[in-house]
């Protein structure tokens, strides 16, 4: 899954320098992966990755998770689960899948962990379909 070279997106954009460019492998049962090492520039507490980060990690492993359906959407709607402090610097995954789809709302949920496989966050949230007319 690679977003084009002129992406601006903070989470995943090529062509953004102070995003967090990351990138998503689509897994053979249609969910998302990420492997990023997330950087110190991105610190809340020393050591450990903001909380807003956090969000936007599981944020935009939801939205790969709608887009690898080939739909376009925006978040309508999420909820977050801080489990654990998420250290920066150092490996995590990330999961993301689309759980249903009714019209233009679209369900999904993912986890962030860590190299041990240990949940630090999840979340669950609502897509909503946009472009092809739709609009906001």
């Amino acid at each position: 899954m690679v977003p084009s070279a002129q992406n601006r997106c903070f989470g995943c954009g090529a062509a953004n320098d102070t995003g967090l460019r990351l990138e998503f492998l689509l897994a053979e049962d249609g969910s998302v992966v990420g492997l990023p090492t997330i950087s110190p520039n991105f610190e809340g507490p020393p050591g450990y990755v903001h909380g807003g980060i956090i969000a936007t990690l599981l944020d935009e492993t939801m939205s790969k998770s709608v887009r690898a359906r080939g739909l376009k959407a925006v978040t309508g709607q999420m909820e977050i689960n801080y489990l654990r402090p998420v250290q920066s610097g150092a490996p995590i995954r990330l999961e993301g899948r689309l759980l249903q789809s009714e019209g233009r709302k679209h369900q999904t949920e993912a986890r962030l962990m860590d190299a041990r496989g240990r949940v630090l966050a999840n979340a669950k949230g609502v897509f909503i379909e946009v472009g092809s007319g739709h609009g906001f």
